[in-house]
């Protein structure tokens, strides 16, 4: 019944769902951070609606995280096809699309970023990342947090709420925490919080929940692109763990490393892992 091959209810869901909330959306009444929201927080929708029937079947873990990858490629892929025919994709589930390498508009997608997370019953901590980049800047990006019902997008930017603690908190990886993060544990006195996926630790620092999330244990740049995007229009600081600015679109996807944290903790933790010869190349 639920063979890897053939994940069926995915189609089921999104026949049944309201067409005045996809197909009967203007395209060209939706400025693009309008369409990323949508995608982001229609997407998720989906997502629930499929988690939920699939557990509720008795499918196993493994039929849920295909199925969930598979529907999130599908719908997204989709609606930007219809809605930016001429714009390039960069998508961790799809092909490689290769109008992107001279495209001046690319988006960059991570249908179901925590899969795993998204295959156990119960966990809130996985995410939908849509994300388009303009040259050499993020022009739009959405990251919805669909366990929970929230989307946080780049307009309006979203404001971080004051922390209110005495020691730093940062968010670290739920299996291991990477090298990087522990020298900024350690040097800043932090407390940790361990999270699933990339979108959920990002957006656990733009909520306030979190002041810090050093990541370098290796991603790739649909990982990061949608959160670094949210959190740049947010005022938060994001560069790689050597300061230098995160560049998208390159051609070769691997982006390993990242770092995301409130304004005043951006040299305290470059700092903590470069002494002072970060300073050395600016």
């Amino acid at each position: 019944m639920f063979a890897r091959e053939a994940p069926v209810r995915n189609r089921d869901i999104l026949a049944a769902m309201p067409s005045t909330s996809f197909a009967d959306t203007a395209a060209d009444a939706e400025t693009d951070a309008e369409l990323a929201a949508r995608l982001a927080a229609e997407a998720g929708a989906l997502l629930v609606a499929l988690r939920d029937e699939l557990f509720d079947a008795g499918a196993p873990y493994w039929h849920v995280m295909d199925a969930g990858d598979e529907l999130g490629h599908r719908y997204i892929n989709g609606e930007l096809r219809r809605c930016r025919p001429g714009d390039a994709i960069l998508d961790e589930e799809g092909r490689e699309d290769p109008r992107r390498f001279g495209a001046d508009r690319v988006w960059i997608i991570d249908p179901l970023d925590g899969t795993r997370e998204f295959g156990e019953p119960g966990r809130p901590d996985w995410a939908v990342h849509v994300a388009l980049w303009g040259g050499d800047r993020f022009l739009a990006g959405a990251v919805a947090l669909p366990a929970i019902g929230t989307v946080i997008a780049t307009h309006p930017p979203a404001v971080v709420p004051d922390a209110g603690r005495d020691r730093p908190r940062i968010i670290t990886s739920r299996s291991r925490a990477p090298y990087a993060a522990v020298l900024v544990a350690n040097a800043l006195e932090c407390d940790a919080v361990r999270l699933g996926s990339a979108g959920a630790k990002a957006m656990a620092v733009v909520l306030g929940e979190a002041d810090l999330y050093v990541h370098d244990g290796g991603m790739y740049q649909w990982d990061s692109a949608a959160p670094v995007a949210v959190a740049t229009a947010a005022g938060l600081h994001t560069s790689r763990i050597d300061g230098s600015p995160l560049v998208y679109n390159d051609p070769d996807p691997w982006l390993p490393d990242l770092l995301i944290c409130r304004p005043e903790l951006a040299e305290p933790a470059l700092q903590a892992l470069w002494g002072d010869g970060h300073l050395a190349d600016r």
